[in-house]
């Protein structure tokens, strides 16, 4: 069966809908926008707009060297970055030490993550490549927020968003990303624009990060795995006051 009909959800068992829903992903954003910490609303929007990306990038994976042996194993890393022994194992200097320390200063759990992807994307927990590929997605944001540089304050999320559609082509980080620079037209201050936009530029010229074995690589010391995926650092974003990169939506 050709790749196009499987997006389309022609195959058998298939559950992921290629067709855009703009007024829910559209209502979806404005009550992200109006409180970042509703995280359901950002898998509102992935439900109304992501679907063919998830499955395309599901069949970009098994393309990759190492994809089909990931795809085969299916793991659930979520489970695995629930594991504080496994965590705390991790060498210092890392990119899993810097996660961990990441996760635990913000009182943060990829459960909290999933259950929150769960109210907003109940398809994500079917027992199908394309949702186990969706989960995969979803569980490593915190680790790219990690590899990027990107805290969790609205600038930084609005950047990862960015960063994060030039990964996936998935049309609602897209919109995300383009509502925030919208929202903060008014804020003349700091380059806001110019920071999501370079978090753009970002994501497209690294490597594949979903292609990555993610236990691997949370061993792999940060810098040596920054240089190796070709993520360049976040300038525009550092220069902007750390009190000031809340303002990206508050500004009215």
């Amino acid at each position: 069966m050709a790749m196009a009909d499987t997006i389309r959800g022609e195959a058998p068992g298939a559950r992921v809908s290629a067709k855009l829903d703009w007024p829910h992903a559209i209502r979806a954003l404005r009550r992200l926008l109006a409180d970042k910490e509703d995280t359901t609303q950002v898998f509102e929007i992935m439900r109304a707009l992501n679907g063919s990306a998830t499955a395309r990038g599901y069949h970009r994976l098994l393309e990759t060297q190492q994809g089909g042996r990931i795809a085969y194993a299916r793991e659930e890393f979520a489970q695995r970055l629930m594991d504080d022994a496994w965590l705390d194992s991790l060498p210092a200097g890392s990119v899993g030490a810097a996660y961990r320390d990441f996760v635990r200063s913000e009182r943060l759990s990829a459960e909290g993550l999933a259950e929150v992807s769960r109210k907003g994307l109940a398809s994500i927990e079917e027992q199908h490549p394309y949702a186990w590929f969706g989960r995969r997605t979803r569980d490593v944001h915190d680790v790219w927020h990690i590899l990027s540089g990107y805290h969790r304050d609205a600038l930084g999320e609005a950047c990862l968003v960015a960063f994060s559609y030039a990964q996936t082509k998935g049309l609602g980080w897209a919109l995300i990303a383009v509502g925030a620079g919208l929202r903060s037209l008014k804020e003349k201050r700091y380059p806001y624009r110019k920071a999501i936009w370079q978090g753009y530029q970002r994501g497209r010229r690294a490597a594949w990060l979903l292609g990555e074995d993610y236990e691997r690589l949370m061993a792999e010391p940060l810098d040596q795995a920054r240089r190796r995926l070709g993520i360049t650092p976040a300038t525009i974003y550092d220069s902007i006051p750390r009190d000031a990169r809340d303002l990206v939506v508050a500004a009215r």
